[in-house]
């Protein structure tokens, strides 16, 4: 097939289109991204990819003599991509416009994993920076020798190699010669100094900013290929339910090309996405499925996850200077905007999947797992999706569409879930409780702590599992899922305090939920810090003492009290009328990544029923930061997601179904109710670089949760705040 040039196909269709030649050798220019723009036809590697020890494994120069670095990363609207544009530019003193980021593929990019943590800025960002150092050296060496000169007489700019003295200079690819850089990045790499930064700890604009404030065609839900065909996927009506049989008429509906039934995996290939979309809604409605297990009725969280993960530690002894409290938080959504998407083609016993998996190498070993087939027999292409925050359907779908290619060779299948499917399917966050006591010395402060915690797991990522993919559970030679193997992982994250404690006990106790679970933003970081801010909270009332001065007396982190004192002093003058109140929250991200300090600012009017966030502030310290606006961004969004979590989030079910289906049914913050925020970065150059996008969870909720009490008088220890505060 030829390759379409992407522009000339928008002007008629208003979708990407990318040329497509399966497992060919055609060479290419661009990312497999849905951004890309001209001509783009898919390569396989000529062999082996460089180890990553070596340049070539993570920086390439084009013939043009730009560079293209190679990441094993997703770009999940953290900034991933320009901070690689910038410390990769940095290295080599080339603006970050001519670099060039292909994002995650198994058959281009190193293995690193997933990505997930916070910490994409802390091992690819940097893995790139060494590597363009090392490039950097090379370069001027071979320069060095080209002229017979001494390297120190040598610098580079703008993709070229100059001689001081002269106005000579070599672009990186005459340099070259048409040859890579295959040497090796030495471990004690010298940097560039951080004097001289240009671009780096700049607010350097992401170069997809425009494309997604105008709706161009960026995400894999716009990608479009030559010969595509659709599909859907029938869901059983409740987790466990097994198919019983569907209506052969459904074969004859226009369009329609292939029905796929494995056992109870059932979907529909088409033409054209409407046909096969009526084709599932007429399939949905035409097929028989058995009974599936009961869900659990619960009335409160609290009351259900001990009952389930039995009876905590023996708390605090009771008396004058101490204090008890319960919190907890129901099932929460990823609620990602764009549903999940994936491309596949299988051809001659080759199978190409495109997908917004944070994890391309894990996502190939798990549906190796589940096909048969080998893994050097996949291809994973990692290509940006609308929405994340964490796993949600991502890998699901890209099963699912695997199997739909496997059924129907020779043509490209694109699979989208439809809105029910994300909002039923996905795994969600867990719920969580969370029991605190403490005992307060003679000085006011903590001498005597315990904590108990009691959650689902919040990591069951397909790492080779077929069991943890719902299509690969519903087949006729079903995979199993064992739930228990996962255990709390993630759960206990941020439940150990930050802040100096001599007698601080921690237990985590693990429940078996009723509902599907897996990694959310942040983990159990979010319920933990929410539980322990707001018990400090009132720990401070109860000692007499101001909130943030309470927190600093139990911290001997000087960056920590920075970043509260930071914010004490950006809020101090904010005025406060009646019904309103201010509220505070702090952590350390895992305890080793970034500090955050939030403040919000809320209105309560009990008798109306009213809580509006007004205005929310952070302070962040995230180390040296690359990008200073992308760590804003990164902390704004993450301030607004948690206030939406804590004031109105709730995954509702009843025995028989999952009743939170639709933005109907499940609500989340709207543009018109979201607060205003302002976030301060405290930008440490000499620091390493740490995690930053799930610093803001917790402290947010926090504030939320202490704003409201300091507003109204009325204490909220059950999310979401909303139903605590109004039932």
């Amino acid at each position: 097939m030829q390759p379409i040039h992407r522009r000339q196909f928008l002007i008629t269709t208003g979708y990407l289109s990318i040329g497509f030649t399966l497992f060919g050798c055609s060479p290419s220019t661009e990312e497999a991204s849905a951004g890309s723009e001209g001509d783009f036809t898919l390569e396989s590697p000529a062999g082996p990819l460089p180890g990553p020890s070596q340049i070539d494994a993570w920086l390439q120069v084009l013939e043009d003599g730009t560079v293209r670095v190679l990441t094993g990363k997703m770009e999940l609207g953290q900034g991933l991509t320009v901070a690689i544009q910038q410390v990769a530019g940095e290295e080599l003193n080339t603006s970050p416009g001519r670099v060039s980021v292909v994002l995650a593929d198994t058959g281009r990019t190193p293995d690193e994993g997933i990505t997930a943590g916070s910490r994409s800025m802390e091992t690819s960002a940097m893995n790139v920076r060494r590597a363009a150092a090392a490039a950097r050296e090379r370069l001027l060496e071979m320069a060095a020798e080209a002229w017979g000169v001494e390297q120190n007489s040598l610098f580079l700019e703008e993709g070229h190699v100059k001689l001081r003295a002269k106005q000579e200079q070599l672009s990186f690819a005459d340099l070259l010669k048409g040859r890579q850089l295959s040497a090796g990045i030495p471990k004690d790499i010298s940097l560039k100094p951080k004097d001289q930064y240009q671009w780096v700890g700049r607010p350097v604009p992401h170069p997809d900013m425009e494309k997604m404030v105008r709706g161009e065609a960026l995400y894999i839900q716009d990608m479009r290929l030559p010969e595509m065909a659709h599909a859907r996927i029938v869901r059983p009506p409740v987790y466990g339910a097994r198919l019983e049989g569907w209506d052969k008429a459904v074969e004859q509906m226009p369009g329609v090309l292939k029905i796929v039934e494995n056992g109870s995996f059932l979907g529909v290939i088409a033409e054209e996405e409407y046909q096969a979309i009526k084709a599932q809604e007429a399939l949905q409605q035409r097929s028989q499925w058995g009974a599936g297990p009961e869900l659990p009725e619960v009335t409160s969280w609290p009351d259900y996850m001990l009952a389930q993960g039995g009876a905590g530690q023996k708390p605090v002894k009771e008396g004058e200077n101490t204090h008890h409290a319960v919190y907890s938080k129901p099932y929460v959504m990823h609620g990602s905007i764009g549903p999940s998407c994936a491309v596949a083609a299988f051809q001659d016993g080759r199978l190409h999947i495109w997908s917004h998996t944070q994890g391309v190498y894990p996502l190939r070993a798990t549906i190796s797992s589940m096909t048969g087939l080998a893994e050097e027999d996949i291809r994973i292409t990692g290509v940006r999706g609308s929405g994340c925050y964490g796993h949600n359907g991502a890998d699901d779908v890209g099963a699912d569409a695997a199997l739909l290619a496997m059924a129907f060779p020779g043509r490209p299948v694109r699979l989208q879930w439809q809105r029910q499917d994300e909002h039923l399917w996905e795994p969600y966050g867990s719920a969580m409780r969370m029991e605190l006591s403490a005992r307060l010395g003679p000085d006011g402060k903590i001498e005597q702590w315990a904590y108990d915690l009691w959650t689902d797991s919040h990591v069951n990522r397909p790492f080779g599992d077929a069991g943890k993919l719902i299509a690969a559970r519903y087949l006729a030679d079903p995979f199993p899922f064992d739930k228990t193997e996962s255990g709390i992982r993630g759960g206990a994250r941020n439940s150990e305090p930050y802040y100096k404690i001599p007698d601080a006990k921690v237990k985590s106790h693990y429940v078996e939920g009723p509902l599907r679970v897996s990694a959310l933003r942040s983990l159990g970081a979010y319920a933990n810090v929410f539980a322990i801010e707001s018990f400090m909270d009132e720990l401070a009332e109860k000692a007499g003492r101001d909130a943030l001065d309470f927190r600093i007396q139990h911290l001997d982190d000087e960056r920590a009290v920075e970043v509260i004192r930071e914010l004490k002093e950006l809020t101090k003058d904010v005025p406060v009328a009646s019904g309103e109140g201010m509220g505070y929250g702090f952590a350390r991200y895992k305890n080793t990544a970034s500090y955050c300090a939030v403040a919000a600012k809320v209105q309560v009017n009990l008798e109306e029923k009213v809580l509006r966030p007004i205005k929310m502030w952070a302070v962040i310290d995230a180390g040296e930061a690359i990008n200073t606006d992308g760590l804003k961004n990164q902390t704004e969004g993450g301030m607004i997601q948690a206030a939406s979590w804590t004031l109105m989030e709730e995954v509702r079910f009843n025995q028989r179904e999952i009743a939170s289906k639709d933005w109907r049914s499940y609500d989340i913050i709207r543009f018109d109710t979201a607060p205003e925020t302002e976030v301060v970065v405290v930008n440490r150059p000499e620091q390493p670089v740490l995690g930053a996008g799930e610093a803001a969870q917790g402290p947010s909720a926090a504030g939320i949760a202490n704003a409201v009490y300091a507003a109204c008088g009325k204490r909220v220890r059950e999310l979401p705040v909303k139903k605590g505060l109004f039932g």
